[in-house]
């Protein structure tokens, strides 16, 4: 029983960077822009939050660096497909290149002009980052330990998927996103001014995604700067968005189940036949690959792409 909550326990661990990514996606999705550059905005967050850890010792501080490196990301990805009218699948796959380099490169140089062999979190954020205990409801018997024994991260990105969720389905705002996402044209004809809120959901939606590239530096690698930090997570991320069917609330256990699969590893019991580390590092990315071969198949109205998802509007067109 211990190990199966300790299982569940790590699931959400290592679901967490996803929800981030998966959250941060829909957004910018919502709005009419697929944006496959969720790994390099991830990056790019990974290191501007751990480097802002690292010098200012503060964690509020580092997650507003990483929230801004993510919307940095998104905005040189706006500015080319909104204004410019640039290739949303190209722009996307360029700036996961850029942003994956670009943390690598200050990454290394941070090592080499500090003279150490590693760049590890001061011991005060590390703290800040640490499991809290809740008082009286981490005391409870099985819950307790299930529920509210986590570190910031995790509840912020709990928090973050309801918000949003509330934001594109109770609020004026995320109507309007809505109907830009399904037909700009007629959002503008509406009097919905369409390139300014597309411009302010992909920002939002960088910003998240940053924040989880921060969580992969800061948490997963322990608080040791390692290059490659994201390592993949933000591919999951986008094939999340299918399987959450763009709706934030699902993506929370989607995250956690992807999560699962991450760790399996470390938890599957031992049999007579020995099955490779590599297996089980190969498994997340093969349930990606078999979620978007299932939801191409098996289409459904209500839980589909927005409509002009991946195409740019050209007000002129009208």
């Amino acid at each position: 029983m211990n190990m199966f909550i300790n299982f569940l326990i790590a699931a959400v661990f290592a679901g967490t960077p996803l929800l981030f990514g998966t959250v941060g996606e829909i957004i910018s999705e919502k709005s009419g822009h697929l944006n496959l550059g969720v790994e390099g905005m991830m990056a790019m967050g990974a290191c501007a939050g751990f480097m802002a850890g690292y010098f200012s010792n503060n964690f509020l501080v580092a997650l507003i660096a990483a929230f801004a490196a993510g919307m940095l990301g998104a905005l040189i990805y706006a500015i080319l497909t909104v204004t410019f009218m640039a290739d949303q699948n190209v722009t996307g796959l360029t700036l996961t290149i850029f942003g994956t380099g670009l943390s690598n490169f200050v990454g290394e140089y941070m090592l080499v002009n500090t003279s150490t062999s590693s760049l590890k979190l001061p011991e005060g954020i590390t703290a800040q980052i640490s499991n809290v205990s809740i008082p009286v409801l981490s005391d409870i018997p099985v819950l307790g330990k299930l529920l509210f024994q986590y570190n910031p991260f995790v509840y912020l990105a709990l928090a973050v998927a309801i918000a949003c969720s509330i934001y594109l389905n109770h609020t004026k705002a995320g109507l309007n996103l809505r109907a830009i996402g399904e037909n700009p044209a007629a959002a503008d004809a509406a009097g919905i001014k369409v390139a300014k809120l597309k411009y302010l959901n992909v920002l939002l939606g960088g910003g998240i995604c940053g924040i989880g590239g921060a969580y992969a530096s800061m948490i997963i690698c322990g608080g040791v700067w390692m290059s490659n930090s994201v390592n993949g997570m933000g591919w999951i991320s986008v094939a999340l968005v299918i399987f959450a069917s763009w709706s934030p609330t699902k993506a929370i256990f989607g995250s956690y189940i992807f999560g699962a699969f991450n760790i399996l590893k470390y938890y599957f019991p031992k049999t007579w036949i020995t099955i490779p580390s590599a297996f089980y590092d190969m498994l997340p990315f093969f349930i990606t690959a078999l979620v978007l071969v299932i939801t191409s198949i098996r289409k459904s109205k209500e839980n589909r792409q927005p409509a002009s998802c991946g195409v740019n509007y050209f007000r002129e067109e009208r």
